[in-house]
């Protein structure tokens, strides 16, 4: 009997449970890797994504390689061809997997005809394994994450003293909030010169006729992510010494510009493998446990809720939820993506910094991604799958798992309130106090009903007006729609007026 190991491009960790089984007979494991063409081709992916996801591996084999595992590399239109090819060199009997985090891929495995026995090993790649996910929410009416995250706390023993809170509360929140007022001298950000195994794979995409359409949304160079496990780490050291003790206080703020503020820049190499969630939780941790005060608590609490609440889950919600949840769509929104969000061409100068933003890196931190691109697409009735579609293309740390219920969920409020308590829809006013974009912008940020009015004001008007009867039965929007009603009827069918004027134009725009 022999046993092969299959690492897919999410998996690039030596302690994943499908390597970690066979440890012990390495040598005389096979494992392999792939290139799928007709996989990246799915969706136009950002090309930087492409290149980081196929650098890693490339850079992961050989380190492998290294350690005496017998590694089969290649690149093929599909999963199947060099599968069955290798099955039949090695003599594989039995093919072990660890579990993918997306469903899509699990259900492409399973349908694959190899003809042997296929193993999917528990994954491993979370805080909390899929099943332990399960238990917590069996039986609750609604999966609040503050109840989960507090859970995780306690479990991971995570900031605790005893069986309380360090600092005496779990949410530093109100701490990190502050718009991006005054002089702020914003951090580099810690980049990397690709080898000549990422600048390989950069020629390849460019010089590749699969992925010339992808070429008009996207930049390919200049490439700086990491691709190997030692840069991811080198990043979360950087976060940890020159970041993290101002991340807290402006984790909202937007500044023109200014692509990763302090943010840790650490999903796409978590999303990869190259990183476990604690070993980063834990290494956050550490600094507080490093410092004699506790002056960046709000900070290193912002963070870890970021991953042992947020990230985790995400996904464990991913993991829980039925096969329906895609196709949610609570407010019925069916109106096109703008093609703006392909291009950053638009004159609402919020969305044309974040969007050429993306085009330039594939990275926008989580308030652009909620409370612009998402919150845009939630009040101008935008279909959420076609949002969605749009996000898992255009990010770097996009996956399926990530962007349901970050998009559907959260961002869209598709699910009708299944993981978000209100709808996260906002007026032009948030982002003019969070952000420097509305000085520079055509529009009129204090505007709703003039023909110079920013979009964000009077499509969030309309969307309160459209969905009236849906939202007052939401408690968290009682006294915003009690706002709605002050509006006089007259301005109210102006407001409604240009968004339906915007639409049209958008449509006649895309048939031009």
């Amino acid at each position: 009997m022999t046993i092969g190991v299959w690492v897919l491009g999410d998996q690039l960790w030596h302690e994943q449970s499908a390597l970690l089984g066979c440890v012990q007979q390495h040598q005389q494991t096979p494992v392999i890797l792939i290139e799928s063409l007709a996989h990246a081709g799915q969706l136009p992916y950002h090309l930087q994504k492409l290149v980081l996801v196929w650098s890693a591996m490339r850079h992961f084999a050989d380190q492998l390689r290294s350690h005496g595992w017998p590694v089969t590399y290649t690149q093929a239109l599909d999963f199947n061809t060099p599968l069955l090819e290798w099955i039949e060199r090695y003599q594989i009997t039995e093919l072990r997997v660890m579990t993918p985090t997306d469903r899509p891929m699990q259900k492409l495995i399973q349908k694959l005809n190899l003809q042997i026995q296929v193993t999917f090993t528990p994954s491993n790649r979370f805080i909390w394994s899929d099943e332990e996910f399960r238990q917590w929410a069996a039986g609750r009416k609604r999966l609040i994450m503050e109840d989960f995250y507090r859970q995780g706390r306690q479990r991971f023993n995570i900031l605790m003293e005893g069986n309380q809170p360090v600092g005496g509360q779990w949410n530093f929140d109100k701490q990190n909030r502050k718009p991006p007022k005054g002089k702020l001298t914003f951090p580099a950000a810690l980049w990397f010169k690709p080898d000549s195994i990422t600048q390989d794979v950069i020629n390849f995409v460019k010089q590749s006729e699969a992925f010339q359409n992808s070429h008009n949304y996207w930049h390919l160079e200049p490439f700086l992510w990491g691709v190997t496990r030692q840069q991811a780490l080198q990043v979360l050291k950087f976060f940890v010494e020159t970041r993290l003790s101002t991340f807290g206080p402006y984790q909202d703020a937007m500044v023109t510009k200014e692509q990763t503020m302090w943010h840790a820049m650490l999903s796409p190499y978590l999303n990869l493998g190259l990183l476990h969630p604690l070993e980063v939780v834990q290494a956050v941790e550490q600094a507080y446990s490093d410092n004699s005060n506790n002056s960046q608590l709000n900070s290193i609490e912002g963070f870890i809720r970021q991953v042992l609440g947020w990230r985790e889950y995400m996904h464990g919600v991913y993991v829980y939820l039925d096969n329906e949840y895609p196709s949610s769509n609570w407010f019925n929104h069916t109106h096109p993506l703008p093609a703006f969000y392909w291009t950053g061409d638009t004159q609402m100068n919020c969305l044309h910094q974040i969007l050429t933003q993306v085009k330039q890196i594939g990275y926008a931190h989580h308030i652009q991604r909620l409370m612009v691109l998402n919150n845009f697409a939630l009040i101008a009735g935008i279909s959420p799958q076609e949002l969605e579609d749009w996000f898992h293309a255009a990010f770097i740390d996009g996956y399926d798992w990530v962007m349901q219920t970050n998009v559907l969920g959260m961002g869209q409020f598709a699910d009708g309130g299944m993981i978000a308590s209100k709808p996260y829809a906002a007026s032009a006013n948030y982002i003019n106090n969070m952000s420097d974009y509305c000085k520079n912008c055509a529009y009129n940020h204090r505007e709703r009903s003039t023909d110079n009015a920013c979009p964000f004001n009077f499509f969030y008007w309309d969307f309160l007006a459209r969905h009236y009867d849906k939202l007052k039965n939401q408690p968290r929007m009682t006294q915003i729609l009690r706002n709605l009603e002050r509006i006089s009827p007259l301005e109210l069918q102006k407001i409604r007026s240009l968004a339906s004027n915007w639409h049209t134009i958008q449509v006649a725009t895309c048939q031009s």
